[in-house]
């Protein structure tokens, strides 16, 4: 070659083109022996052609505010099923938000950025309960940050999950009879590239069926071509500046996988097993010259290169300075050193020490300087190192050494002993300590600001008690191990450079990579040429790093590179960086969200979000952790199919504070089932009010319902009913607001469930009935104008949480507006009419006990009886005057027959058999002349219970108000209160009493 440069090359199989490949060079380029791991996502293909749909979505901002002013009348309340059938619905309503550009963030949206990163699922995964519970919470974030005007996107993707991935085309790979040893790395490589054409989407279709607004347009993967030069960029920005570097440690070594693992991926079980003790020789002793020495794992043995004893033991310092003789090693001995460490009373006393496979001796090791012998190969069989058990699989040899010992006279006992066994998070083998040569990143650096961050208050994690856990790990991180011997995954950005293919073939011989102490970090082959040249002189051969980078590595970068990171000019990483929150579930605290903190720090100087907040696990009924072999796995994609999505997400979002886990009760699914059928019905109600109305009348109705909410000064023109539940409206929508304001996501949707079910569902609907068809044109308008404002509202509160049937219901009511995902959040801080509040709940328990007083005397449901309504307190006698027929309508009374008075009337006191009193408070009561029902002796028994319970009530406020403490120290406001809540309850039993008394006069004697 001209150039001097010479490459050994091995063929390159490609079965399909691949844009984001960099085509090879003629030969004078550098070709590595691993096919390097890029590829770009089909949503980024520079071949891609637009379609309708990304026009849609693509709309303008006039056009978007133009299509939330557009009128509609709805539908007919006989166009809607009876129940709402989820099936029919989901589908295609997702189908039409994400068409018509509801998921990408809004241009002219006033608000500031609201942006969430996706936690990447595998592209392995399938949905699970984990799956559904970040989805659903994240979604309740999205979809009320869009409503709320904030220009919001949820950016979502997939991870390449090295080792998952890896382990899954294997077994695919065994099933067809072949391994992946039988083939290239590059035919190995383009395999899994085939296996996620063909299943990789699959976790994205399901994630979609939650109704995730996410921006797909964005979806990225984590080794698409642009995060993928964000990884390289990454690990030569870290390299440059001595963050990055290669060494020798003890690392976590998976033999199956034959690749290192970090500490976070390595599992502890108590696991059943053996203490061996056997008899150490010592030298040039005879047969009763030994120490006594127990272990887990008699196959270490032969990789011993100390034995210590604790320098405080009367039973063995002596024996400190002289040599042990390692069994079957052919006379190898080994030092008894004194060490602190040692625990005298476990096993005999005595431990050996082993540097090369344990992280305690590895530690002690290094502390007095003993050799480090390794005696495991790749593949967890046993190495040149151990003589005639060169090549035994490590248990074999363990079953062998110690039936070997036994022969010799060595073994002592075996005992059981539950041992703590360290296996693989992923394919479950045993994890095997051994000491490796790894590239390693520093973190102190990128750690210390990552630590400020919270205890400045820059960064909030929710709930509060995980930053104790936080701060815990970043105060004593350690270098991470970020090389893994895999095949999948971004290949390490370093070329190793030799002297002749020669040197190189020498370097790959045996369990050899290639490496050399000399190398070169670039951003691709051209540049490594350029840069070796430049170094080591124009005769070089360069070689590929063989070891990919750490799944987490990329992972940790996923907030920023996913916005077009290096290029901080790119359009995403000006608008969408930093995000806003990072949501995922608590045990990834580490894992994951420290390291993209810090990596964020190190790579932008930015902290990569402001909240981190933590979902919980989700358990079975019984608080179980949900596997296949306890049978108690809940399938979200089965509970959607069955229950519908809705009532799913209402159940997640629901059921729990942060951090802490989910029971799933399935009961409280098919409940919330039921809730979605109860705001169905709601809306259908609404729509057969408006059965014989025009499409313009229904339409006009939007408007005005506004108009008649709108101020404090429209409100109070209302009826009482009306009034109140506008301003519980109002109340509501602030109280969830701020729920949600403070990621208490449960007590927000708990809040909206609550006003739909109590007030609106079981109050103003019963009650608007009397308004509606009383007769009264007028007031029936005015009823349904505001019935119809006050679902709208509430339909967007709920809408975050439910968003399939609020949609749909939303969509069948008149409206303005295209869609429901795109209506503005209601207003906070709108008038709430304390005083309407307060009078109707006091006609509410009104209600309630004339209900009960009905039950208890056994009152025929639809029998109407007659009441008189005692207010003296003239605003509520007004009041109540006004709302007789609601009174009736509600509690089943004859209106005609019924009557609201200032004082009893005069037959009340002459003939109290003839009457059940009912009081509300000082200045309520209701009298039920249920004539021949009132058993007096029923009356007193009744009243017996009200006395004695209103007694008690007396005892314990007259006891707080009455107690010296309370009197000084408590505010002068709250004592005054309590003393007049004493006097009101006072007063109300000695009203119950009196009545006692009269009843009691009338029974027979």
């Amino acid at each position: 070659m001209a150039s001097g440069l010479r490459t050994l090359a091995r063929a390159t199989i490609t079965t399909r083109a691949r844009p984001s490949m960099r085509a090879c060079a003629s030969s004078a380029v550098v070709v590595p022996t691993a096919f390097r791991v890029q590829r770009r996502s089909p949503l980024h293909r520079s071949d891609a052609k637009p379609t309708a749909r990304v026009l849609v979505r693509a709309r303008s901002s006039s056009a978007s505010a133009q299509s939330k002013t557009m009128p509609s009348p709805g539908k007919r309340h006989g166009d809607l099923p009876k129940n709402f059938e989820h099936e029919q619905v989901e589908e295609g309503l997702y189908r039409m938000w994400e068409e018509r550009g509801y998921f990408k963030p809004r241009s002219d949206a006033p608000g500031p950025p609201f942006v969430i990163p996706m936690p990447p699922p595998n592209v392995t995964g399938a949905l699970h309960m984990g799956h559904a519970m970040f989805v659903t919470l994240q979604d309740v974030m999205t979809r009320s940050a869009r409503m709320r005007g904030r220009k919001t996107l949820w950016l979502p993707g997939t991870d390449h999950a090295g080792i998952a991935t890896q382990l899954v085309v294997e077994r695919k790979l065994e099933s067809e009879g072949k391994k992946r040893t039988d083939m290239t790395r590059e035919e190995f490589v383009e395999r899994v590239w085939e296996w996620k054409a063909e299943y990789g989407g699959r976790i994205q279709q399901q994630i979609k069926r939650l109704g995730a607004s996410c921006d797909w347009s964005r979806e990225r993967f984590t080794l698409d071509e642009g995060l993928s030069e964000s990884v390289i960029e990454a690990f030569i920005s870290l390299h440059e500046r001595g963050l990055i570097y290669k060494g020798t440690y003890m690392v976590n070594w998976a033999p199956k996988l034959q690749t290192a693992v970090s500490d976070l991926e390595v599992e502890y079980s108590e696991e059943p097993g053996t203490l061996f003790y056997f008899k150490y020789p010592l030298e040039g002793g005879g047969p009763d010259d030994y120490l006594p020495v127990a272990t887990t794992r008699p196959e270490t043995i032969l990789g011993d290169t100390a034995v210590a004893v604790n320098p405080d033991d009367a039973r063995f310092k002596k024996f400190i300075g002289r040599r042990c003789v390692v069994p079957f090693t052919g006379g190898r001995t080994v030092p008894i050193i004194g060490d602190s460490y040692v625990d005298m009373e476990f096993g005999t006393g005595a431990l050996k020490i082993t540097p090369g496979h344990d992280p305690n001796d590895y530690e002690i090791g290094k502390r007095v300087g003993l050799d480090m012998i390794n005696i495991l190969n790749k593949d967890g069989t046993m190495n040149a190192n151990c003589g005639k058990y060169t090549g035994i699989d490590r248990a074999d040899c363990r079953k062998q050494l110690w039936a070997d010992m036994e022969a010799e006279g060595l073994a002592i006992k075996a005992e059981a002993y539950t041992n703590r066994v360290p296996r693989s998070q992923r394919g479950g083998e045993v994890i095997e300590p051994i000491v490796s040569e790894q590239w390693f990143c520093k973190m102190d650096s990128m750690a210390e600001p990552s630590l400020k961050a919270v205890e400045t208050g820059e960064l909030t994690i929710v709930p509060q008690r995980f930053e104790k856990i936080y701060k815990s790990w970043l105060t004593d991180i350690r270098d991470w191990c970020i090389s893994r011997q895999l095949w999948w995954g971004h290949q390490i950005p370093v070329w190793y450079v030799h002297d002749s293919a020669e040197d190189l073939a020498r370097a790959r011989e045996g369990e050899g990579k290639g490496t050399n102490k000399r190398y070169v970090v670039a951003r691709d082959d051209a540049e490594a040429e350029q840069k070796a040249k430049a170094q080591y002189g124009d005769h070089v051969i360069l070689y590929r790093e063989e070891d990919v980078l750490d799944t987490w590595f990329s992972s940790g970068l996923w907030p920023f590179s996913t916005c077009g990171w290096p290029n901080e000019e790119a359009p995403d990483m000006k608008n969408f960086f930093p995000a806003s929150v990072l949501e995922t579930g608590h045990d990834i605290l580490f894992f994951w969200v420290a390291r993209m903190i810090m990596m964020s720090y190190g790579m932008t100087g930015k902290l990569p979000f402001h909240t981190v907040y933590l979902h919980g696990l989700v358990r079975d009924a019984q608080g179980r952790k949900m596997s296949k072999s306890l049978g108690n796995v809940v399938d979200p994609l089965g509970v959607i199919s069955e229950q519908g999505c809705d009532a799913l997400r209402f159940t997640l979002a629901t059921g729990t504070a942060p951090g802490q886990d989910l029971n799933l009760n399935l009961e409280r699914l098919a409940s919330n089932r039921n809730f979605t059928n109860k705001i169905w019905n709601a809306g259908k109600f609404v729509l057969y009010s408006m059965e014989e109305m025009t499409d313009d009348e229904r339409v006009a109705l939007v408007d005005e319902g506004a108009a008649l909410c709108a101020d404090a000064a429209s409100i109070a023109k209302l009826p009482l009913a009306e009034r109140w539940i506008v301003s519980k409206l109002n109340a509501t929508v602030d109280h969830v607001t701020a729920s949600q304001d403070r990621y208490d996501f449960g007590e927000a949707g708990r809040a909206t469930y609550s006003f739909f079910y109590d007030s609106i569902a079981d109050w103003f609907i019963e009650g608007a009935k009397s308004r509606l068809y009383g007769g009264d044109a007028d007031a029936a308008r005015v009823t349904k104008a505001v019935t119809l404002y006050v679902l709208d509202r509430t339909l967007r509160l709920l809408h975050p949480f439910v968003p399939y049937v609020t949609e749909e219901v939303w969509q069948a009511l008149p409206h303005r507006g295209e869609a429901l995902i795109g209506q503005e959040w209601p207003a906070v801080q709108a008038p709430v009419d304390s005083a309407a509040v307060s009078t109707f709940e006091n006609l509410q328990t009104a209600v309630t006990r004339i209900r009960n007083a009905r039950a208890e005397y056994s009152v025929e449901p639809a029998k109407r009886i007659p009441a008189i309504i005692v207010a003296s307190d003239t605003a509520a006698n007004v009041a109540f005057g006004s709302e007789l027929n609601l009174i009736a309508t509600l509690a089943r009374l004859d209106a005609e027959q019924s009557s609201v008075t200032s004082a009893p009337p005069p037959e009340v006191a002459s003939a109290p058999e003839n009457y059940v009193q009912i009081i509300v408070n000082e200045s309520l009561e209701v009298y039920l002349p249920l004539a021949g029902l009132a058993d007096p002796v029923k009356e007193v028994e009744r009243l017996s219970k009200q006395e004695a319970k209103m007694q008690k009530n007396v005892e314990g406020l007259a006891g707080r108000v009455n107690s010296p403490n309370f009197a000084d120290k408590a505010p002068a406001a709250v004592v005054e209160k309590a003393r007049k809540e004493l006097s009101e309850l006072e007063e109300q039993l000695a009203v119950v009493r009196a009545r006692i008394e009269q009843m009691k006069a009338l029974v027979p004697k």
